[in-house]
């Protein structure tokens, strides 16, 4: 059974950073599109951030653009989001999400989604 364990969420003041982490399991890590999306109280799950399977291709929501960037390391089987000059606005269960086929922003082709992380960003 595929797994995605997320990790690195926590509470922080606005301006500063926190790197979530999401360790993957059971499945062919280097192949899979991989992806950021997150859940706000009273929002819907929305696109955070996307890398491709080599990790050349990369697309950011316009709300994060500049300031968060995601990563991979496919010989450690893990996916990272670096999040600076963090905004209230960020809070959020984070949630990576995998997709065999590609990767894109449409929440809907993934394939695989972890438990989530919670980010708390104080004024």
């Amino acid at each position: 059974q595929v797994q995605l364990v997320e990790s690195g969420g926590g509470l922080v003041q606005a301006g500063g950073s926190l790197r979530l982490s999401c360790a993957a399991s059971r499945l062919t890590f280097s192949s899979y599109g991989m992806a950021w999306f997150r859940l706000a109280p009273g929002k819907e799950r929305e696109f955070v951030a996307a890398i491709s399977w080599s990790g050349q291709d990369t697309d950011y929501a316009d709300s994060v653009k500049g300031r968060f960037t995601i990563s991979r390391a496919n010989a450690k089987n893990t996916l990272y989001l670096q999040m600076n000059s963090l905004k209230p606005e960020d809070t959020a269960i984070y949630y990576c999400a995998a997709d065999m086929t590609g990767w894109g922003r449409r929440r809907e082709r993934y394939d695989y989604w972890g438990q989530g992380t919670q980010v708390t960003v104080s004024s």
